[in-house]
């Protein structure tokens, strides 16, 4: 039963909000201390415990560890936000009268998904698309319809924006046969012999990504509503 104190120090993590790659350490950690302690246990026998679960923490890391980071071009995006292209989006937008939150977030949906799809994960993401871009140009059709928006509702939209990017690379990217996550599981399953063709991985992913793209619409259209109702609301006296 100790080596469910494992759990607890994941409950006790996620309640006070640490870091969550702490955490899961600090829990295999103490999972595999527990495993090792009798009563009477030497400090020698702990200590080789201890090292041999960071070692079987490492094997794992290095077993699944197929495709390397992509760094982001965070000094770039910087420089093009202090020349204005948060504005610039803003204003584009609000020239088009047909634009909603809704639509414009769906829109970037398809996009991000299809991409992703294609193996081209890193043309998307908050650093250099969601939060230079797409929160700007969905706060400007919002601002073209109902005027000045409440915080409340500008967190919501960059909220809304920052999901659509999410969702859409989550469900988006198993499609992609040589993508880190398919890759990341077919390696897991092979820990456990399960043998599992990448393209397989790949082909059942796409009833998923649809699925998700559908649920999302719905998701976007009820945003639009909201934002009508409120913001109307707000805007008649």
């Amino acid at each position: 039963m100790l080596v469910l104190l494992g759990i607890a120090v994941v409950v006790l993590g996620f309640i006070v909000r640490a870091n969550p790659l702490l955490v899961v350490v600090a829990a295999a950690l103490v999972t595999g201390l527990a495993a090792a302690w009798t009563p009477g246990v030497t400090p020698e026998i702990m200590a080789a415990a201890f090292v041999a679960t960071l070692a079987k923490l490492g094997k794992a890391f290095n077993d699944n560890r197929y495709v390397s980071v992509v760094w982001l071009v965070l000094a770039a995006i910087g420089l093009l936000e202090r020349a204005g292209l948060q504005e610039r989006a803003r204003i584009v937008i609000a020239r088009v009268k047909a634009a909603t939150v809704g639509r414009l977030l769906f829109i970037y949906f398809i996009v991000r998904q299809v991409t992703a799809a294609l193996g081209l994960t890193s043309l998307g993401g908050h650093p250099q698309m969601v939060r230079p871009l797409i929160a700007p140009m969905a706060e400007g059709a919002a601002e073209a319809k109902f005027g000045a928006l409440p915080d409340r509702e500008r967190a919501l939209i960059r909220a809304n924006a920052a999901a659509v990017d999410n969702i859409a690379l989550f469900f988006g990217e198993d499609i992609f046969i040589a993508i880190a996550s398919i890759l990341l599981i077919k390696g897991f399953l092979e820990q456990n012999h399960i043998v599992v063709e990448p393209l397989h991985l790949s082909v059942w992913a796409i009833p998923t990504a649809i699925c998700a793209l559908v649920i999302h619409s719905l998701r976007l259209w009820l945003l639009d509503r909201r934002l009508k109702q409120t913001l109307a609301a707000e805007t008649a006296p």
